[in-house]
């Protein structure tokens, strides 16, 4: 069963299609607390209702796939807009369909364990798409996850953790938990020596153990199963080290597991959907391209 209703908040003022990820009283790891959604400037500062804002191209240009998109924000915040619902937009226009998801960040008061909760409602958000498929006219393996920046961690979670956080023991625990693709943008990867100290805190908290910081260092994760990414980043970031980008590719390289891997001159921690400098206004076209060469799209509509 899903449970769905019309959302007309401040960041959806198209009013998209609102889909809570879990039913009212089984919403995993939390102390049952009353929130209220805390929205500023276009960033979503607290998670009351975890869900996601379903956008779907017209059935005549349906191309059969799906991805989520995890907005960044150093896992402080949601930036929706930059990284959420301008790229589900860009997402429909390849006929592709388009979740942003409206995850829960580890500082709500809420959480009983701070760190599993963002990837608890990125599986649950997969399971949700897998088990609508038949309905939505999506591919159940054509299904990925995209991410910028700590968004960009916690899809690169969605696509390296094998352990299901999301299981509670309803209908969709049967679909699939982990994505078919990932798509990352400027991404933070490591919590070691390259690790983006805001992102860091923010998920593990400031006592981190070592344990937590390897696990945690999606780089370490990576195996041959690991599935097919693609990955934007710029040379010039100075807030997140463009290593991690390096160090999540090398891992996916040694385990041949394929990835494709663009690194630009400029763009700084601000590549987005348009009016990029120079050569970065191409991430675009040739995450497109890629996206076809692999597969999860066709390059025509079939008649």
């Amino acid at each position: 069963m899903i449970w769905f209703c019309l959302a007309y908040t401040a960041y959806s003022a198209n009013a998209q299609e609102f889909i809570p990820l879990w039913p009212k009283d089984k919403v995993p790891n939390n102390r049952g607390m009353k929130l209220k959604d805390s929205i500023a400037n276009e960033r979503v500062y607290q998670v009351a209702t975890p869900g996601m804002y379903a956008f779907f191209p017209s059935s005549q240009e349906n191309k059969g796939a799906a991805v989520i998109i995890c907005p960044g924000g150093g896992y402080e915040r949601l930036a929706y807009v930059i990284s959420g619902t301008q790229l589900a937009k860009w997402f429909n226009t390849m006929g592709i369909s388009a979740f942003v998801l409206n995850y829960r960040l580890p500082n709500s008061p809420d959480l009983k364990e701070r760190e599993k909760a963002p990837l608890q409602d990125a599986q649950r958000a997969i399971r949700l798409v897998r088990a609508n498929a038949a309905r939505w006219k999506i591919n159940i393996n054509k299904i990925g996850i995209q991410g910028s920046s700590a968004g960009g961690h916690l899809a690169a979670m969605a696509g390296t953790f094998n352990t299901d956080l999301s299981s509670i023991g309803d209908s969709i625990d049967q679909a699939a938990f982990k994505p078919d693709f990932m798509i990352l943008v400027s991404p933070v990867i490591d919590m070691g020596k390259y690790a983006h100290q805001g992102s860091r805190k923010n998920l593990l908290g400031e006592r981190a153990s070592a344990a937590q910081l390897n696990t945690y260092s999606l780089q370490l994760q990576v195996t041959e199963k690991t599935p097919p990414c693609f990955i934007a980043d710029a040379f010039n970031d100075k807030s997140v080290d463009p290593h991690n980008s390096l160090l999540f590719y090398q891992a996916m390289l040694e385990h041949q597991a394929s990835c494709s891997l663009h690194v630009f001159p400029q763009g700084g921690h601000a590549i987005a959907l348009r009016n990029n400098p120079g050569s970065t206004e191409l991430w675009t076209t040739l995450c497109e391209s890629w996206m076809i060469e692999m597969g999860f799209i066709p390059q025509t509509l079939s008649n």
